[in-house]
């Protein structure tokens, strides 16, 4: 009888060490890092949270952000940027991690998972659609993570900053309208992007659970999403659990 009991105890010892750790890969937290804040920005502070090239070195690398002294924004694609600055009134795209940032949003993904869209979608569907997603591919949506998007896009209202100095007044709109801003339509476009419920006035909009960033395919734009519609086909990928 002792020994039908030990062995009683020992199975269910085991069910619950399988148990836990059944529990513990069914959602997974992807290592999303941050430097700076929208809240600090807002505030006035726009110095240097961190130097790029302190993170030129690592692979897997998708982030986006604002250059120091917001004269300009931050995106790169597996390691490779595609920061765009204003000089002389006219957009100019750089691949160097040589510059500093206000504000930085990353993580390190190197598998992802594509799904296909084919529906209209307003900027608010999409992030519905994105949460949806990301909850059937076990993603913890407790905490902050990465997605891309990939495709022809119906309409993208961007901007670049290139914020006045010595300018101490910050809002939204003066952020939109200090640089360049226009509307792509019927466009080839890479876009990065971060959710998180748990993030607004640190690395998103207190109106929204996401901040994206786009390149077009031929490099030729790039810069901070507005707003967006999308009218074809696209793909969405989140990182492989």
């Amino acid at each position: 009888m002792k020994s039908i009991n030990k062995i009683t105890v020992l199975f269910l010892i085991i069910a619950s060490v399988l148990s836990c750790q059944e529990t513990k890969k069914s959602t997974h937290a992807i290592d999303v890092k941050y430097f700076g804040a929208l809240k600090t920005i807002m505030s006035g502070n726009i110095q240097s949270a961190i130097a790029l090239d302190s993170l030129s070195n690592q692979k897997n690398f998708y982030a986006l952000g604002a250059v120091e002294n917001l004269k300009g924004e931050i995106q790169i694609f597996n390691s490779k940027p595609s920061n765009s600055s204003v000089l002389d009134g006219s957009l100019s795209i750089s691949d160097t991690y040589d510059i500093n940032a206000s504000l930085l949003v990353y993580a390190n993904v190197d598998v992802w998972v594509d799904y296909q869209i084919d529906s209209k979608l307003t900027k608010s569907e999409l992030e519905s659609l994105i949460l949806n997603k990301a909850k059937e591919n076990k993603i913890n949506i407790d905490k902050p993570f990465p997605f891309l998007i990939e495709g022809n896009i119906a309409s993208l209202d961007w901007h670049v900053i290139d914020w006045k100095e010595g300018d101490t007044i910050h809002n939204h709109k003066k952020h939109k309208e200090s640089g360049l801003n226009d509307v792509l339509n019927d466009t080839e476009v890479e876009i990065i992007g971060f959710y998180s419920t748990k993030h607004k006035a640190i690395f998103t909009h207190h109106t929204t659970n996401m901040h994206m960033h786009f390149k077009t395919d031929d490099n030729m734009v790039a810069g901070h999403i507005d707003d967006l519609f999308i009218n074809n086909a696209v793909t969405l990928k989140l990182p492989k659990q």
